[in-house]
């Protein structure tokens, strides 16, 4: 499962996340935010409009928007 099709208000872990796959610059900025294997998101909810592009995804005590193209490139951990 990938961040992008979690559902709002459920919580996952991270358990890999494609550097590769993104540019430069957004695995930089992704990296200084925070997200990192192992670490905790929460889905806030996805935009409203037909893609429903783009998240907003709680990490830590901050709320970050991310395209889904971003949100596609991290992967989680499934439940139990």
């Amino acid at each position: 499962m990938t961040l992008e099709s979690l559902e709002p208000g459920r919580t996952s872990r991270i358990s890999a996340i494609d550097w590769d796959a993104l540019p430069t610059a957004d695995a930089k900025r992704m990296r200084a935010l925070g997200f990192d294997t192992g670490v905790e998101v929460r889905m806030a909810h996805h935009g409203v409009f037909g893609g429903r592009d783009p998240v907003a995804v709680s990490i830590g005590r901050m709320t970050v928007a991310l395209r889904k193209s971003q949100a596609s490139a991290i992967s989680l951990e499934l439940d139990a």
